[in-house]
């Protein structure tokens, strides 16, 4: 197949957004018709996860299809190691035009996991200090300010007292125009208007919703606070036996049911502003003549507490608003494929979608890389699993789910929490200590461990340009593998392949 005979694919990646926060997962208060007429000619996954609850390792596990103890990136700063292929890298190779736009969250800032052509949007990190986005607000004389006091923690002491009373939900200071929503989508939409035929690749990372909630006007004003119902999970207070976690960046015990509104009215702006850039983005491909041919997916890096259990933002335990991510897949061709649901409940993770895409394009997915969840003619998960690494204390937690059940570990087999999901969907009911639930969670233990004992090990890393300490130089040492392979061959009468 020639590169123009490829269908286009176009990733959209945001961050930290809840599945429950579209209007296509059930959600009445929230404007997102944009993601719901894609969901209508796309699948809608119900039961999709992310693999671990933050941002950079979920990505890396998006792009290469492996669990983060796989890959072995377990923070924000960490560095895909080579050798490990990705789904853009293997595009690339197919003859793909490749492109990165918005919030990668890479380090090294630019890092080649496989795209040709970058142009980042970036939020915290070196990455905010060397990026595209940021270097145009420079020229233009702005700053995101809201952001900066947000996201640096050098500026955080210096924030204004009412970013602290609205727990980081303002309207931002930066004109819609110049938003990192609107450039994203600009500069997005510029690529697009490239496209002839098949054969590109086009991932759009947007940097919302993620904290701070700071969506621009008009979007700032769109929902009224006193208006919107709180999502389910909320507590009057942070349940007593979860008071001892790292409270992040805000004071929790501040947080009643008016702030919380107001934070949800921001949050749904920034997602409404988003659904609005991806409006454009189909527009733009209808008008090319080009949507058919393209398949679209929209997911995000993981989810938002947002009141759940009386918490913001992310961190803490695995709980189902921060590991339960939206997931949409609009097929090449008209409409859904054939034999599969509008709506898909099979359990899938978001280490699915790199060989997923592959496949859809007709390439062969890397070994390594889960083929589980997505595909309707193949046998699903009975299980999905997460991990989190907290830096503060070295201490790893896990997270298995099946359907109904859920085991979170934290730091040890010791410290346990089981949930029925069918008869305690809040997670508020530890079963765990239980005598007559003492098998599930054996059960369940072993699931976990042989997921990550037997089912996906790290894989074997081989470079043969690896800086070495031999003591010839590279040519010199070519030359004795030839001499000594052409004295064995003498010797044996064998000549290897």
């Amino acid at each position: 197949m020639s590169p123009a005979e490829y269908p286009n694919v176009l990733v959209i990646h945001a961050d930290q957004h809840r599945a429950d926060c579209i209007g296509a997962y059930g959600n009445a208060q929230i404007r997102t018709p944009h993601l719901d007429a894609l969901a209508a000619d796309g699948v809608v996954y119900t039961d999709h996860f992310c693999s671990y609850p933050a941002c950079t390792p979920s990505r890396y596990s998006l792009l290469c299809g492996q669990q983060v103890h796989q890959h072995l990136c377990w923070n924000n700063q960490s560095t895909l190691p080579p050798g490990i292929e990705t789904f853009p890298g293997i595009m690339r190779r197919a003859g793909y035009s490749t492109e990165a736009i918005g919030k990668m969250h890479f380090t090294p800032t630019y890092l080649d996991v496989g795209f040709s052509r970058m142009h980042l949007a970036e939020q915290d990190g070196d990455g905010r200090l060397e990026d595209d986005y940021h270097d145009y607000l420079c020229r233009q004389g702005l700053l995101d300010a809201v952001d900066l006091y947000d996201q640096r923690a050098e500026y955080r002491a210096a924030a204004s007292p009412g970013y602290w009373e609205s727990f980081g939900a303002q309207a931002s200071d930066l004109p819609v125009e110049h938003h990192s929503t609107t450039y994203i989508t600009d500069e997005a939409e510029r690529s697009v208007e490239q496209w002839s035929g098949g054969g590109n690749l086009l991932m759009v990372g947007y940097i919302k919703p993620h904290h701070p909630f700071d969506p621009p006007e008009p979007y700032a004003s769109l929902y009224d606070p006193d208006l919107l119902e709180l999502l389910p999970g909320y507590t009057d207070e942070v349940p007593e036996d979860e008071r001892a976690a790292e409270s992040g960046y805000f004071d929790f015990s501040r947080l009643d049911e008016a702030a919380l509104r107001r934070v949800m009215a921001m949050y749904y702006g920034t997602i409404s502003q988003i659904d609005d850039g991806v409006g454009r983005l189909i527009a733009m491909l209808k008008s090319k003549g080009l949507y058919e041919r393209t398949i679209i997916v929209y997911t995000s890096d993981h989810g938002e507490y947002l009141g759940f259990h009386h918490l913001l933002l992310k961190g803490h335990r695995m709980y189902d608003p921060l590991v339960r991510i939206p997931l949409i897949v609009k097929p090449a061709g008209r409409g859904v494929v054939a034999g599969e649901p509008a709506s898909c409940s099979r359990l899938s993770s978001n280490t699915d979608i790199a060989a997923h895409l592959l496949e859809a394009c007709g390439l062969e997915p890397a070994p390594g890389m889960s083929r589980a969840g997505l595909r309707p003619d193949r046998p699903g998960r009975s299980s999905v699993i997460a991990e989190h690494l907290f830096p503060s204390d070295g201490r790893v937690d896990y997270m298995i789910r099946t359907q109904r059940y859920k085991l979170l570990l934290t730091g040890g087999f010791d410290d346990a929490r089981l949930y029925d999901l069918a008869e305690d969907p809040l997670e508020l009911c530890d079963l765990s200590a239980e005598s007559e639930h003492a098998a599930l969670r054996e059960e369940l233990t072993r699931l976990l461990c042989g997921e990550l004992l037997f089912r996906s090990p790290s894989r074997v890393h081989r470079d043969h340009l690896a800086p070495t300490a031999a003591p010839l130089p590279p040519p010199e040492l070519a030359r004795r593998r030839r001499r000594l392979r052409a004295w064995h061959a003498q010797q044996t009468g064998i000549v290897p392949r």
